[in-house]
């Protein structure tokens, strides 16, 4: 069957098609996505506010259209930490609804964490043994660890790339103070979770997620996404802090220019660059490997794991 899965992130509204059936792995058909940034439209009060909504709205219908023009059979929406965290999210959910026919299934980020978790570990297999996963999304920065499909710690904190470049990282280039403070944040947030995952022992095997990942990837010298997904990236904490001081001095027009990087998430690579390094240090992980399935995926193996059983 095809099996559309609509993610309404903190970034971008991302509709991804897939050809699927229980037992076999999703092929992708179609990806549909928009620069939306809902986690930017927050109100000084943490509302989405009536245009963002309306923007929403407009996308939302935009996403539709594109399932059906692809014959997608079902639809699998949700929403993440942009919409979780309005103040006004239940209103916001009200007028999808009403105006688009859509239930926005809000997860919460431990149920990103483990849908994401999912989806490295049926990627990699069970000879990757125990994994730790890292997903650093626009609102929130999730982990997760464990030996079999569910694991065994789950975290979401609110260390997302997008939040933290609004909320903390005004100038461009950011002034060297603010980077400072950020960097002491954000290690601070990380090192209270530490000692949750610890106690399970080292992984065998670190994975990493995300367009952030991905990007910061393809500046350290990855393989670019046209040589295909089967191709081994990874990321070296060795590369990664010798790039943030270089991605701290740079403008936003600057980043555009390195290999990879999108226009529409040039302005947030910093912050992304300094969650990562600082979840890599507080971890003890000299380098990742990228998984190019995440918390999308995850859904749709989710889904197709509970049709198999029905």
């Amino acid at each position: 069957m095809r099996l559309g899965v609509l993610d309404v992130g903190s970034n971008t509204v991302h509709l991804l098609v897939v050809d699927a059936h229980p037992g076999a792995r999703p092929l992708p058909a179609h990806s549909h996505k928009a620069e939306l940034r809902l986690a930017q439209l927050l109100d000084d009060s943490g509302a989405i506010g009536p245009d963002g909504v309306d923007r929403l709205i407009g996308v939302v219908h935009d996403s539709l259209q594109a399932a059906e023009d692809k014959g997608v059979e079902e639809v699998l929406p949700f929403a993440t930490s942009a919409v979780r965290e309005a103040r006004n999210a239940d209103d916001v959910l009200a007028r999808v609804r009403a105006e688009t026919g859509v239930e926005l299934q809000v997860l919460t980020g431990a149920e990103e964490a483990r849908l994401t978790f999912l989806a490295a570990r049926r990627w990699f297999g069970w000879s990757a043994g125990k994994l730790l996963v890292l997903d650093i999304g626009g609102g929130s920065l999730e982990i997760a660890y464990g030996i079999d499909e569910e694991p065994d710690a789950a975290a979401s904190l609110p260390l997302g790339a997008g939040r933290l470049t609004a909320g903390w990282l005004p100038g461009d280039p950011p002034a060297p103070d603010d980077v400072r403070a950020l960097r002491r944040h954000v290690r601070t947030e990380i090192a209270r979770t530490v000692g949750e995952f610890s106690r399970f022992g080292a992984p065998d095997h670190v994975v990493a997620t995300s367009k952030t990942f991905k990007q910061l990837a393809r500046i350290a010298g990855a393989a670019r996404s046209a040589e295909g997904l089967y191709v081994q990236r990874e990321l070296k904490r060795e590369s990664l802090e010798a790039w943030v001081p270089r991605l701290s001095g740079m403008t936003e027009r600057e980043r555009v220019e390195l290999p990879g990087v999108s226009e529409g998430r040039a302005g947030q690579l910093l912050a992304g660059a300094l969650v990562a390094e600082a979840a890599m240090d507080l971890f003890g992980v000299e380098r990742v490997e990228i998984c190019p399935w995440a918390l999308r995926e995850g859904v749709i193996l989710r889904r197709l794991d509970h049709m198999e059983s029905a």
